[in-house]
């Protein structure tokens, strides 16, 4: 899982600092909210569903990631 910018694969070390991950993470959630309207007009559909919880699980690792990079930029560690 690691990519040419981190050393090492811990994602403890790697949260906040990859930048890679950060702009995959992005173009995943700029792709997958549009498409999740689309099946918007069908909610029990198991693609609607399904286009939910990965646009979900996208959207929270970059929250998670800006929130800790804003944390040690704050705490002056990068």
């Amino acid at each position: 899982m690691s990519c040419g910018d981190c050393k090492t694969s811990i994602f403890r070390q790697k949260i906040g600092r990859c930048k890679r991950c950060m702009w995959q993470l992005t173009a995943l959630s700029a792709i997958g909210w549009p498409l999740w309207w689309l099946y918007y007009d069908a909610p029990r559909d198991v693609n609607s569903i399904a286009l939910l919880f990965f646009c979900t699980a996208f959207t929270g690792l970059l929250a998670l990631h800006l929130i800790v990079l804003a944390y040690r930029r704050l705490r002056g560690r990068e």
